[in-house]
């Protein structure tokens, strides 16, 4: 039996207020904006996703230091506004944050789409990467992940199919879109893939 494994640990800052994002089946989810410092220096600002009943238990507002425990999940936006793959954390666990800042994010699922290797200008190699990570209820989250370096060599030679399980971080960048009306600045979110692992390095750390 093949195995998914989806977890998100994130702790930062919190920018900006709770607001309703959806109701599903009674139950209310919210949104905020959550920001957290790289070592370079910038930030990754990452969008949370948490049922009001987390919220009731650890109430969060602008300039808290915050810690999430969840998932990384994708939603297929038909309404022909904004972004077609929108990419937010879900959070199963809300807590005071620490001091350091955190970021981590392991993953494992199949690779949907043929990686596409390129090169940047410096000659670094670069290697895109959409990964399929099975839900229950038979639905699934496709995530984008990126690899550098020796890392994206090794997985531009695996095929569409094969699992991929590995460690990263979950950043966001900012790009410019060319639209008929003028350019326009968007916000992307990925997974920088910092290492491959073996799921089991995941699950014992939950046993």
């Amino acid at each position: 039996m093949e195995q998914n494994f989806n977890r998100v640990v994130l702790c930062g800052v919190v920018t900006g207020e709770p607001y309703l994002s959806h109701i599903n089946h009674g139950e209310s989810f919210y949104k905020f904006p959550l920001s957290v410092p790289r070592l370079s220096g910038q930030s990754d600002e990452l969008t949370v996703v948490a049922p009001w009943v987390l919220l009731e238990r650890a109430p969060c507002a602008a300039g808290e230091r915050l810690r999430v425990l969840g998932q990384l999940r994708s939603f297929n936006n038909k309404s022909g506004q904004g972004r077609r793959l929108v990419i937010s954390v879900f959070a199963r666990e809300l807590g005071p944050g620490g001091l350091e800042p955190e970021n981590c994010i392991q993953l494992s699922g199949v690779i949907c789409k043929a990686p596409v290797l390129r090169r940047t200008p410096l000659g670094r190699d670069i290697c895109d990467i959409i990964l399929a990570v099975n839900r229950r209820y038979g639905r699934a989250d496709y995530l984008p992940c990126i690899a550098w370096g020796a890392v994206a060599q090794q997985t531009a030679a695996m095929g569409v199919g094969r699992r991929l399980t590995l460690e990263g971080r979950v950043q966001s960048r900012t790009y410019t879109k060319v639209l008929p009306s003028g350019a326009e600045e968007r916000v992307a979110y990925e997974v920088s893939i910092m290492r491959p692992a073996e799921i089991e390095e995941f699950t014992e750390q939950l046993s």
